[in-house]
């Protein structure tokens, strides 16, 4: 089992690790710091994405086209 516990006070973390310890738990600390200048570059290779081949679904619009080619919308 995973348990994660996510805390800004450095004391109430300690004790949670002391009594892990003592209660033989394997303790992972993982520091996740998403500074501005990590953030923004997250963002832009999430908007700048380009895929490397087509998608293997095929064109959504094309499907959505041939499914729906026997209903009249209301706004056309």
């Amino acid at each position: 089992m995973e348990l994660t516990l996510k805390s800004n006070n450095e004391e109430s973390l300690a004790k949670i690790i002391a009594l892990a310890k003592q209660l033989n738990v394997i303790i992972e600390k993982k520091n996740i710091d998403f500074n501005s200048t990590a953030k923004v570059n997250l963002k832009n290779r999430i908007l700048n994405f380009k895929a490397s081949a087509p998608s293997s679904f095929g064109d959504a619009a094309e499907w959505e086209q041939n499914q729906r080619a026997d209903r009249e919308l209301p706004f056309s």
